[in-house]
């Protein structure tokens, strides 16, 4: 129910799909006896819109969480597992195609095959089933990132791969029950920098305390207000991460999949 829900309601309250919403809503309104409030609607979307896009409101909101958990300054001799978190893949273009297709998070999958060079004792795992909520939900990222993980030099006999899970709470509870980590193992977590606070909640939720290692920045420090730029699709495709991860904080807090609402290094 929480995923149904979580997926239904991100459709709505997206920011670029919200202010698409209200925009058609307000050329509705147009054509009634309400087209003053109609104009008025436009407007704000209008204007809502070109601030969006003219100043970087969505970085702003994206800087401290990619912030949040910095890259490790070292790490352990021994590290017995990494998890490389979904989200890389885009499946239905890689069944399409034929050849696994990567998004722009494919950063998780290179690092995670880099630290998989630099520590041949650790297991590799990659979590990660389907995102989708109708049609595709039968392609697995994990399908596609196994072959891949080999092809790049990962050995078969350190790899394991976890499917089922639809969002990062899944991720962590299932990958946990797969490789029933020791309580003194080392396990490095490979995600985004912007989805590690919420990833770290998580995996600490769910009994595991993993090493963070952020990868996959989008942003480069520090943020321009002046002069303003003007790069709509830019601008709305960081501010709907930024929000997206926001929420998601927020809902895993009260449904009780997190323990804090911002997740921080010292607990």
């Amino acid at each position: 129910m929480f995923f149904v829900a979580s997926k239904v309601l991100w459709t709505v309250i997206a920011p670029a799909n919200l202010l698409l919403l209200l925009l058609v809503a307000g050329c509705a309104l147009l054509w009634t006896s309400w087209r003053r409030s109609g104009r008025r609607l436009v407007t704000a979307v209008a204007a809502a819109g070109l601030l969006l896009a003219m100043f970087p409101v969505g970085a702003a909101l994206l800087l401290p969480l990619e912030d949040r958990f910095p890259p490790p300054p070292a790490l352990p001799e021994h590290v017995h597992g990494i998890v490389i978190l979904g989200g890389a893949i885009r499946p239905e273009v890689s069944e399409s195609r034929g050849d696994v297709a990567l998004n722009n998070h494919g950063e998780r999958i290179t690092v995670g095959v880099h630290l998989a060079r630099r520590h041949p004792e650790a297991r590799v795992v990659f979590t990660g089933g389907s995102a989708r909520l109708w049609s595709g939900r039968e392609l697995k990222e994990a399908t596609f990132a196994g072959p891949l993980l080999i092809n790049l030099g990962v050995a078969p006999d350190r790899l394991v791969l976890e499917s089922r899970s639809r969002n990062t709470h899944e991720n962590a509870v299932n990958t946990k029950a797969l490789v029933a980590p020791g309580p003194d193992e080392v396990w490095l977590l490979v995600t985004s920098a912007f989805h590690m606070p919420r990833s770290v909640g998580v995996f600490r939720a769910a009994g595991w305390e993993v090493l963070p290692y952020p990868v996959d920045y989008q942003l480069a420090p520090p943020l321009r207000w002046w002069p303003p730029s003007l790069d709509v699709a830019g601008s709305m495709s960081t501010l709907n991460l930024a929000v997206h991860e926001w929420i998601g904080l927020a809902a895993y807090r009260l449904a009780g999949r997190t323990d804090t609402l911002f997740p921080a290094p010292n607990g």
